[in-house]
């Protein structure tokens, strides 16, 4: 048996490393958990760029403003109110004072770069990305004292009515006075996954065509533990943070190189050579987490990029050369499509379009008219080769079936909530994510919520010492 702590968090990407350095800037005494060795800490915080915040005035790497209503109203839309509204604006109205405390915490910000589309307005980037930032918040709490422990797999929690006890790893028991849980979703546990997701009505396991964008070491273990023991479930086990990613993607850890940027510049076919919903919906960071999903839903769980010339160097170029071409029917056997279909696909969206001034920055006019699925902006014919094809798959970066919380982050039992078991990052997410995704929100939940978890964890201590005093 260890000996007691203040706060023990477990986890170790953003969020858990938020609650941890504030809880002990409060006073308190943490260890943190990370179940992965040292080389592959930070979970799915490695791979992030960004930061989404609010803003009513330009600031440093932000330009313009982004007030609340505009970010609340980009939240409504693209969960189709699936949030909760309080814990929404909480999270959006902290994100406008989380800048400053990262900094202080060794943090440097850049502004956003060419190809990183519409975001310098409502996005603060990482100098170095993900990896640097928890590499600043390591090195921070390693100076404030934070004992931070390695490899060390968190099978289970004890609990007596809704109040931690002990962490068990193995057959290591490890008490504290309060609890953190920040270790992600199950996006990593392919089983559960299939479960999940079951078998569709051409007879696929859609899961098994699946790659996790981040890390291997989010089973989602303690998620499943605290939901068999009682505590009250968010979301939909099927809805997720998934993107269209490079069909030669890794299974795990391929991060953002592997996504394909092009998708609202062209259109976007299945194995049949058919078109399936509207790329040009929104402006692309609130837009490409859908992607994966509708991927998912396609025959064999993949589908094809297609642009022409006029595309290239207007979108992040990806990791993985596309396939090319100088005529329609040349791509469509590389990309082993039917050739009549995909040729009579083209020509129908060719047809359809009704090009204005095209614009990539704002929501132009150029559309197309009498064609479904429809291109609402961004639609010019594919009619200048080279031609260009990308095979995508479902890249799955997190899910949001989660853990219940009130707006202090304590996980609830039974709509109660528990007084030293809190929670934040991925494996809350869905309290704000009920499905959908805009860019850097994730960062922001996880920010927020880590900061609320572990100034709650820190303040029931301080309570717990007056009150023995």
């Amino acid at each position: 048996m260890s000996k007691d702590c203040d706060v023990l968090v477990i986890g170790g990407g953003n969020a858990a490393l938020c609650a941890a350095l504030t809880a002990c800037e409060a006073g308190a005494s943490v260890l943190l958990l990370e179940a992965a060795p040292r080389e592959w800490r930070g979970g799915n915080s490695m791979h992030t760029r960004n930061i989404r915040c609010m803003h009513d005035a330009p600031q440093d790497v932000l330009t313009e403003a982004y007030p609340e209503e505009e970010f609340w109203q980009d939240l409504l839309k693209v969960t189709a109110g699936k949030t909760d509204e309080a814990m929404a604006r909480r999270v959006i109205r902290e994100s406008h004072h989380c800048r400053s405390w990262m900094r202080g915490h060794g943090v440097h910000f850049q502004p956003s770069l060419t190809g990183t589309l519409h975001l310098s307005r409502t996005n603060a980037f990482f100098m170095g990305g993900g990896k640097a930032l928890l590499n600043a918040y390591y090195r921070s709490a390693q100076a404030l004292g934070v004992q931070v422990r390695y490899g060390v797999s968190v099978d289970r929690l004890e609990l007596r009515d809704g109040h931690f006890v002990a962490a068990h790893a193995g057959s290591e028991r490890l008490t504290a006075r309060t609890c953190v849980v920040a270790s992600g979703g199950f996006e990593s546990n392919i089983v559960w996954l299939r479960e999940a997701w079951g078998r569709n009505t051409r007879g696929e396991w859609p899961a098994d065509g699946f790659a996790i964008r981040g890390t291997r070491f989010n089973q989602g273990v303690l998620l499943k533990d605290l939901l068999a023991q009682g505590a009250d479930a968010i979301g939909d086990a099927t809805q997720a943070h998934m993107v269209a990613i490079d069909a030669r993607a890794p299974l795990y850890d391929g991060g953002i190189c592997t996504r394909v940027d092009a998708v609202s510049l062209g259109i976007m076919v299945n194995r049949d050579g058919r078109r399936f919903y509207d790329e040009g919906e929104d402006f692309w960071p609130k837009r490409y987490a859908i992607w994966g999903r509708l991927v998912a839903l396609q025959p064999r769980q993949l589908a094809h990029c297609v642009i022409d010339a006029k595309a290239v160097g207007r979108f992040m170029p990806p990791v993985f050369a596309g396939e090319r071409a100088d005529t329609l029917s040349a791509l469509a056997h590389q990309l082993d499509l039917p050739e009549a279909e995909f040729l009579q696909t083209v020509a129908e969206f060719n047809a359809a379009c009704r090009v204005g001034h095209f614009d990539h920055a704002v929501l132009d006019d150029c559309h197309t008219e009498g064609l479904q699925p429809a291109k609402s902006h961004w639609a010019r014919p594919i009619t200048t080769p080279p031609f260009y094809g990308y095979t995508l798959k479902p890249g799955v970066t997190f899910t949001y079936l989660g853990l219940k919380v009130d707006m202090n982050s304590a996980v609830q039992f039974g709509g109660l909530p528990s007084p030293n078991l809190f929670a934040a990052g991925e494996v809350m997410a869905g309290n704000v994510l009920g499905q959908g995704y805009t860019a850097g929100v994730g960062m922001t939940i996880g920010t927020v919520f880590g900061r609320i978890a572990g100034a709650s964890a820190a303040a029931r201590c301080v309570g717990d010492r007056r009150a023995a005093a």
